[in-house]
């Protein structure tokens, strides 16, 4: 898979030139995961409509697979067919999904078959004693390389009482709350402190009202309760359709924001997927930006420097450096301690390779404060093997004063395999530095 990331991309700037077109926003990756899991754990057929194909939707959808799931892939859909956790292999590949690890563990903790759980790149150096922690309390076995991967569990998870740290990630919440519910958890709760990212367990529960899953009492996000009741969805669905990813689209709408006009299509303003905030800084930066009938219509406009909490939103943080880098003052972004453990250390990754572009970044603990409107210069960057930082850079590379060359451009693929096309699409200057495709 490494190779795969081994590409580099040159992004040749607009000049006086801008972006026009219209461009669909990709599949969420939040959205396609989290279906995937609650057709696992549906008994009978799930559709699963606009299926995304990055690196992390295939290794979800090869973890059902091997959790017991039966998978006739299509087009425009996928159809799954479960009878809840029953696993045909021993082990599963979170591939280098953070999600997929944290969701996956406690389902596949459901059976009482052994099962080793295992990762790649910088997954495998990612703190997983969380597991260590809290599964011995429900009944399940584990043994883990001093709390990294690979990890060796097996269940039957039995719900019980527990209190967990939320400060951390919500997606470990994500997978007790969907094996909880699957394992029929009655009069328990789970009891969390200092959760972030609320926005996201917003979304884990609305898919699993969508799924006609057992849905717990939410009070106030400190305490997650499953009644004695039967608290099922009346929904039960069995089709699903992934929304359009805010995350990725993000950088569609700060591109647009530096070097539009641009139209960006599937993008739900209603959604509870955390990105959607982007929207308000935005706006806060004076950028021009309308919401319209057909989707988000971006222009270019004279930006100034906005403050923003991004604590919720991590992920929001790499384009809203891009961002910041062409607003005019000194920009502060709250919430920069959530950086440390993503693909790179990114709070340190953005302060070094914008710092290669002209961009000063300063970092006073959780405040990331960022002198923007100086110039952005070309320059030869590195994605470090993170997925974000290689798009923030391409994006800010738009109107840079010189061509920039990004390393390791590859690592896209993770969740925006076709963000390199997607800019060209729009009149980006954008060429392989080598003769392997987009898509090899």
């Amino acid at each position: 898979m490494s190779a795969n990331k081994s590409y580099k991309v040159s992004i040749t700037p607009l000049g006086d030139g801008v972006l026009k077109g219209i461009i669909q926003a990709p599949a969420s990756k939040s959205s396609m995961q989290r279906a995937c899991a609650a057709a696992l754990l549906t008994n009978g057929t799930t559709t699963i409509f606009n299926p995304g194909h990055s690196n992390d939707d295939k290794a979800a959808l090869d973890i059902i697979k091997r959790l017991g799931a039966e998978l006739e892939p299509g087009g425009e859909e996928i159809i799954v067919k479960s009878k809840g956790v029953k696993p045909v292999s021993s082990e599963i590949n979170c591939g280098e999904s953070g999600l997929s690890i944290r969701m996956f563990t406690p389902l596949a903790a459901l059976s009482k078959k052994e099962i080793t759980i295992n990762g790649i790149g910088s997954l495998a150096t990612r703190p997983m004693d969380f597991f260590d922690e809290i599964l011995p309390k429900l009944d399940v076995k584990i043994k883990s390389n001093n709390g990294k991967l690979p990890l060796v569990i097996q269940g039957p998870l039995q719900p019980a009482d527990i209190e967990v740290d939320g400060s951390l990630s919500s997606q470990f919440l994500t997978g007790l709350l969907m094996g909880y519910a699957a394992a029929g958890a009655t009069d328990v709760s789970i009891k969390v402190n200092n959760l972030k990212s609320k926005p996201y367990i917003d979304l884990t529960l609305d898919v699993m009202k969508q799924f006609g899953m057992k849905l717990p009492e939410n009070r106030d996000y400190k305490e997650f309760y499953f009644g004695n009741e039967t608290q099922y969805s009346t929904i039960n669905i069995n089709s699903y359709i992934v929304e359009g990813d805010w995350s990725g689209g993000a950088f569609l709408l700060v591109a647009g924001a530096i070097a539009g006009p641009i139209l960006v299509r599937g993008l739900d303003l209603t959604s509870s997927q955390a990105d959607k905030a982007i929207v308000d800084a935005l706006m806060a930066a004076n950028a021009g930006i309308a919401m319209e009938a057909k989707g988000i219509k971006l222009v270019q406009a004279e930006m100034n420097a906005f403050e923003f909490d991004a604590t919720d939103c991590p992920d929001l943080f790499p384009p809203l450096v891009a961002l910041a880098a062409y607003c005019k003052g000194e920009t502060c972004i709250k919430g920069a301690s959530r950086l440390t453990y993503k693909e790179s250390n990114r709070a340190l990754t953005l302060q070094e390779e914008f710092g290669k572009m002209g961009v000063k970044i300063e970092l006073n603990d959780d405040v990331m404060i960022i002198h923007g409107g100086t110039g952005v210069r070309g320059a030869k960057v590195h994605s470090r093997h993170d997925h974000r930082i290689a798009m923030a850079c391409a994006v800010a590379a738009l109107k840079a004063d010189g061509e920039t060359t990004i390393e390791e451009a590859g690592a896209v693929r993770k969740s925006y395999p076709d963000f390199y096309d997607d800019l060209e699409k729009l009149g980006a200057g954008v060429s392989l530095n080598n003769k392997i495709s987009f898509h090899e």
